[in-house]
């Protein structure tokens, strides 16, 4: 394994990393479960927050089983992500592609001086191993140039954890400037299935755009069932070298993550959480309620939200089951605060009264809150 090295231009000490939860410790869509199967048809956040599979524009044949385990290299993190090959894909289509990635805000790269003349090297490290020895490829995309402009690495996986650190070279091309905006910034990816349209021409090792430079030398992960991909310790700094991987608290990560996601209740309930409250509401009309539900942490854009489960209204010593809804308004709603409306099925409710919106006695309901690139 790769010892770490110390980079004395690294400042500051803390804050270095530009990868949000690179020791892959949260995990707020999972809820109670520990994994997701049948990844590959469609793009996604799955798991561990901020890290995404993005697809080609011919979906694979291939399918994996995407993991939060419980394994790490020591003294680095106890989780990671483990992929587990479950569906073959043997004959790939030109346009196939299956990609691992995170993205940072364009704001959050201002520091990298990128289409400057100060535009700094950037070292990336992360480890991992899988099941045999493997090849894949490590990408850097730039998503504020208008040709999205990548830099390309292949790095080798064994049966032990290994860190691999690659140096991309700085870009003083005046059209990768970064600016002040919370849209995409640099996109952090790792290319494990590709077809011909980004393996037939060379690997792309400096800057350079197009899509057949992208993969080349690069294995495919759905060649065997047998594949594991493990990943975890990532970081993403300024300089030309690799520093030991920055250590932070739960506490720190989460809150960085629910600038992205927020999960309410933030896990599954046990049997005496089946009623948990979400928001205080007031009665609307005899059939609505209102609720607003102030976000302890200030999302990057005013959020989506997706509801799963069976939720109540109660007021006074009364529950009513919603029959249509929660949903988020918008035109009432913030990247800190959201308006929430829910129904009942009958004109059970009194105007004006106060109450609150929760679970129905259902462990598994909850909301999520997406502000994610």
């Amino acid at each position: 394994m790769t010892k770490a090295r110390t980079n004395a231009s690294a400042t500051p000490a803390v804050g270095r990393n530009m990868v949000i939860n690179g020791s892959m410790n949260v995990a707020q869509r999972l809820g109670e479960n520990a994994f997701v199967n049948s990844i590959g048809a469609s793009a996604g956040f799955f798991t561990v927050d901020r890290f995404k599979f993005a697809m080609g524009s011919t979906a694979t044949a291939g399918r994996l089983k995407m993991r939060w385990f419980d394994d790490g290299p020591a003294g680095i993190s106890n989780k990671c992500i483990k992929l587990e090959c479950t569906t073959a894909d043997t004959s790939i289509a030109a346009a196939e592609a299956l990609t691992l990635f995170t993205t940072l805000e364009d704001i959050d790269c201002v520091r990298t001086g990128h289409g400057t003349a100060s535009a700094q090297q950037i070292t990336v490290s992360f480890y991992v191993k899988g099941n045999a020895n493997a090849t894949y490829v490590v990408q850097l995309l730039n998503n504020q140039h208008s040709g999205f402009i990548h830099n390309n690495r292949l790095f080798s996986v064994t049966t032990d954890w290994t860190r691999v650190e690659v140096t991309f070279q700085a870009d003083t091309t005046s059209d990768s400037e970064f600016g002040v905006t919370n849209a995409g910034g640099f996109s952090l990816g790792w290319i494990l299935h590709a077809g011909t349209g980004q393996t037939s021409a060379t690997l792309a090792s400096n800057w350079a755009t197009g899509g057949t430079n992208r993969a080349a030398g690069g294995e495919s992960f759905f060649d065997s069932t047998d594949n594991t991909f493990q990943l975890t310790g990532v970081q993403m700094e300024v300089g030309p070298v690799a520093t030991e991987f920055e250590q932070e608290t739960e506490a720190v990560t989460l809150a960085k993550c629910q600038r992205y996601c927020q999960r309410f209740p933030a896990q599954d309930q046990l049997d005496d959480g089946a009623f948990a409250v979400i928001s205080n509401c007031f009665v609307e009309s005899t059939t609505t309620i209102l609720g607003f539900l102030p976000l302890p942490v200030t999302m990057r854009i005013e959020p989506t939200a997706s509801f799963s489960g069976a939720f109540r209204i109660r007021r006074q010593a009364t529950a009513t089951a919603v029959s249509s809804g929660p949903v988020i308004i918008d035109s009432e709603s913030s990247c800190s605060g959201i308006q929430l409306n829910a129904t009942v099925g009958s004109t059970a409710l009194t105007v004006g009264q106060g109450g609150t919106l929760g679970l129905n006695s259902d462990v598994d309901a909850h909301m999520i809150l997406d502000a994610e690139l």
